[in-house]
């Protein structure tokens, strides 16, 4: 199982990002994927989930209406899409397969 995750960065409060977590070793569309981010000083937290089909998703309350998780079985690949990004969003984002496989993470930092 290999995940890495990709399109972290610097970006403003108000602003977007789109991260993506490459999946490989694994039957990607068999599985949950899941999106945790772990701030600074803070204990990691689930963001979002998404079914392995992509119809279901479930979010954190401090990110609905803000972040979308996608997936695209054909690619192998899962989204989280960010918008209306605040600075208390500033963490590394984690992909995670179930069964307890994780990615390294990628870092966002909101700030001015």
């Amino acid at each position: 199982v290999h995940l890495v995750e990709s399109g972290g960065g610097l970006v403003q409060p108000g602003g977007s990002l789109r991260l993506s977590c490459a999946a490989s070793g694994f039957t990607f569309s068999a599985y949950v994927m899941s999106w945790y981010r772990q701030a600074p000083g803070k204990e990691r937290e689930l963001v979002a989930v998404i079914s392995s089909a992509g119809g279901t998703t479930n979010y954190a309350e401090s990110v609905k209406g803000r972040f979308t998780i996608s997936r695209d079985n054909a690619k192998n690949t899962v989204y989280l899409q960010m918008h209306s990004l605040k600075p208390e969003d500033t963490a590394v984002y984690y992909c995670k397969r179930s069964g307890d496989y994780w990615g390294k993470g990628t870092l966002v930092t909101v700030s001015s």
